[in-house]
């Protein structure tokens, strides 16, 4: 799937070094040093004097780097191509048991901090937002209800963005059955590493202390997500509903917001059918896309370009430190798998094209785990989780999540590779014939677009409609055209 072009490296590399081509002594000593041919085409290009020459140079260069920037494109497409059902129905799938979940009766079953109660938190995160703001935000709430740090700074917000339901989907069909395995072991392992460090070694005075910094924060929130909704930010909504200014910090939540979002939740009977239900449930769904789409897309554009330019020397010495299967090895692969995950950015589903690229470069199995797990020790939720409960828990949170990042990724690398599970790099991904991709991405389209337009508000619906009517007729219009003339032709040829 991936490229092995690697162009830019090469060319930044150069540039560095054509700065001190005019050094007698480092002139000499060039010759010895291990270059790849298109870095040794840059020197050259470097030391050129014939302007023709240079132009030439210089625009086949050019052309080679835009031909790689093409091909990670086309990698991002690919692993887009492949995962766009799993997103769609993940989504939708989420949407609906938002709905039908009541927030009040979560807090009702993570009051404690027992393993029960643990098993609560990880139940509920897995069936709730993949998003990582918005489990953030989510957690923040549960907490200040009462819920026990170990059910949900711990238990509850790390398996509602790494044991969801579209997450696994995408780990499915971009690495392979073996890591989802993976993940969902090492995420059980994950949670009982959050539940002994909440549970052991985080004194309940500091617990009390964040908890009452939670509750005094005042400021605007968005009315849907509970995430900062500042009024200044050009996305924010500012709503009256019911007589009440809410805030929402973005088109998706205002479009999920739901005033009578506290009553109670149903499992059975006939409001299970109910259409306003399942309009607030697509409601949901279409929230989730619009904060998501952009880290989505951030993540497969970076791994495709990553592929495609990033030589693998760069990956080996990364990740090579020790000798290859010894203890050594694995134990720093796994550390750095975790640190890449904090500096990427990328958080949930959209750093799993990223984990192919790591994949795929020779880093090892439980690094890769690793990587998918810190994607809640990205910097903008550290910052966020200091402002919801001060410096103090927000650095016992960053541990914590370390800590199980990289146990749980050692855990999966030593079982696995003792089991004789660890697939070969060439083997993953690929778990759903091409064939019935393509019949699932057809479908899963229309399914987004009627999710989009139930979601509108029934006045942008009528609008909607009404612009596009007349195109609607038209196609319909002209087919009926094309059809009478093919009947007038197959007439005239005696056919009827």
């Amino acid at each position: 799937m991936l490229s092995s072009i690697h162009l830019l490296s090469d060319v930044l590399l150069a540039l560095s070094l054509g700065q001190l081509l005019t050094i007698p002594e480092l002139h000499l000593r060039l010759p010895t040093l291990a270059l790849t041919p298109a870095l040794a085409a840059v020197l050259e290009f470097a030391n050129t004097t014939d302007p023709l020459e240079l132009a030439a140079r210089l625009v086949g260069l050019l052309g080679a780097l835009l031909l790689g920037i093409v091909r990670g494109l086309l990698v991002a497409l690919e692993m887009a191509w492949e995962s766009w059902w799993a997103l769609v129905f993940g989504f939708t799938v989420t949407g609906a048991i938002q709905e039908f979940v009541s927030e009040d009766q979560l807090t009702d079953y993570l009051g404690d901090d027992g393993w029960r109660e643990v098993a609560y938190g990880t139940v509920f995160g897995a069936s709730s937002s993949s998003c990582s703001f918005s489990a953030v935000a989510t957690t923040r709430s549960l907490f200040t209800k009462g819920a026990s740090p170990a059910a949900s700074l711990g238990a509850f917000q790390f398996a509602s963005t790494d044991l969801v339901l579209e997450l696994g989907l995408v780990v499915l069909l971009l690495l392979g059955w073996q890591f989802v395995a993976a993940e969902l072991l090492g995420g059980l392992v994950a949670v009982a590493v959050l539940a002994v460090v909440y549970r052991r070694f985080v004194p309940q005075r500091w617990v009390d202390a964040a908890r009452e910094h939670a509750r005094a924060l005042e400021e605007t929130e968005c009315a849907t997500c509970g995430m900062r909704a500042d009024p200044t930010d050009d996305e924010t909504i500012l709503e009256t509903v019911d007589g009440v200014h809410r805030y929402f910090c973005c088109g998706g939540c205002r479009g999920a917001y739901d005033p009578e979002d506290d009553r109670e939740a149903v499992t059975a009977g006939p409001e299970l059918l109910a259409a306003d239900r399942w309009r607030s449930a697509t409601a949901n769904s279409i929230r989730e896309w619009d904060m998501l789409w952009r880290d989505i897309v951030f993540g497969f554009l970076l791994a495709g370009l990553l592929a495609a330019l990033v030589p693998e020397a760069w990956w080996a010495a990364i990740f090579g430190v020790g000798a290859e299967g010894s203890v050594t090895r694995h134990v720093s692969n796994v550390v750095l798998g975790a640190v890449v995950g904090v500096l990427t950015f990328l958080c949930s589903v959209g750093n799993v094209p990223f984990a192919v690229v790591l994949w795929q470069n020779g880093v090892s199995f439980g690094a890769v785990l690793a990587f998918i797990f810190a994607d809640l020790l990205i910097l903008p939720l550290v910052l966020t989780y200091r402002r919801y409960y001060g410096t103090r828990m927000a650095a016992v949170i960053f541990v914590a999540f370390f800590l199980a990042a990289v146990v749980a990724g050692l855990v999966v690398q030593f079982l696995f590779g003792g089991l004789g599970l660890v697939p070969p790099v060439d083997a993953a991904g690929g778990t759903v014939p091409g064939t019935y991709t393509a019949l699932l991405n057809v479908v899963a389209v229309p399914l987004l677009l009627v999710q989009v337009y139930v979601a509108l508000e029934p006045d942008r619906r009528r609008e909607l409609g009404n612009r596009l009517a007349p195109h609607v007729a038209g196609v319909l219009y002209r087919t009926h055209k094309l059809l009478e003339r093919v009947a007038y032709a197959l007439e005239d040829r005696g056919l009827k």
